[in-house]
């Protein structure tokens, strides 16, 4: 049986991609152990907040390395901080990222090649795939013995000076046109001690032909490797509509797909899907998922185009 007819089997043995109401509680279909192969990982993320948009910030100074993030509007946006405590999406976090992890730092006969590289999107726009993986770096970076890099590789739509306030530095793109240009260069630290950005960059005409060439390459086993304590994490363009996420898909150790509850539908789950045969590791995330609790209704997302 293909990735494909397993995932979608799950799916639509789960009521996933249906008019169903789904549990309110966060489920994971865990992995073996000792098995290596596609996950499907099932996490029912409900938001309460829909705030408004914030504008994104003007650029900032070439020189700078580090910013400060501002939290209140991180929150705003439904975004995990460290000083939030145990909240309802932070807890859905832990769940995901926990076999993620293991399978980035497993060391034995079941090593995943470049398991610290991981990719999140979607099949669409709007199903949520920057606020999960903002969520997922933030959560990760409060990791005792780990170390998180995101990196916005939605080079003609970046999400992350509009979520974070990172400014348009220099960033991904640039490395790759300019062979003069350091890593170190363009990496932005923050005062959250485990989190590293790496923006998008300037945007280019040839983005597709940049992410598959082999300066891509090198940077990505750069990534990989200097650092063994080190997860980067990809805010992807959706599959389904841009060339550069399925090339990106290609050099990925873990892939993270996001579906929006109740809207997209399992075929073009199976297509997407499809895109991306050639990862060994493949995760669902359920998204925007109507959960009860005590009577309330836990259903918006916090910004419909991200």
């Amino acid at each position: 049986m293909s990735i494909i007819e397993k995932a979608a089997g799950q799916l639509e043995k789960e009521g996933k991609i249906s008019a169903k109401q789904p549990s309110p509680d966060v489920s994971i279909s865990p992995k073996p152990a000792s098995a290596q192969g596609n996950d499907t990982l099932r996490s029912e993320v409900s938001q309460s907040h829909t705030p408004d948009p914030v504008a994104a910030p003007a650029p900032t100074s070439l020189t700078s390395k580090r910013i400060t993030l501002n939290l209140t509007k991180m929150r705003q946006y439904g975004i995990v901080t460290p000083d939030e405590g145990r909240t309802q999406i932070a807890e859905q976090f832990r769940v995901i990222k926990r076999p993620l992890l293991t399978n980035a730092f497993n060391k034995g006969a079941d090593m995943i090649k470049n398991g610290n590289l991981i990719m999140v999107t979607s099949a669409l726009a709007g199903e949520g795939k920057s606020f999960c993986t903002v969520n997922l770096a933030m959560s990760i970076a409060m990791e005792m013995d780990r170390t998180v890099l995101l990196v916005d590789a939605d080079v003609a739509r970046p999400s992350m000076p509009k979520i974070l306030g990172c400014g348009t530095e220099r960033g991904l793109l640039d490395i790759l046109l300019d062979e003069n240009l350091d890593l170190a260069d363009v990496l932005i630290k923050t005062d959250i001690e485990k989190l590293t950005l790496l923006t998008a960059g300037r945007r280019h005409s040839h983005s597709t032909e940049l992410l598959a060439s082999q300066s891509m390459g090198a940077l990505l086993k750069e990534l990989a490797q200097r650092y063994a304590d080190r997860i980067v994490i990809f805010d992807s363009p959706p599959l389904l509509l841009t060339s550069e996420a399925r090339v990106l898909a290609s050099q990925m150790g873990q892939i993270v797909l996001v579906v929006e509850a109740e809207t997209t539908s399992q075929q073009t789950v199976k297509e997407t899907l499809r895109q991306i045969e050639s990862c060994d590791v493949v995760n669902l995330i359920y998204n925007k998922a109507r959960s009860f609790s005590g009577g309330e209704y836990y259903g918006s997302y916090y910004h419909e185009s991200a």
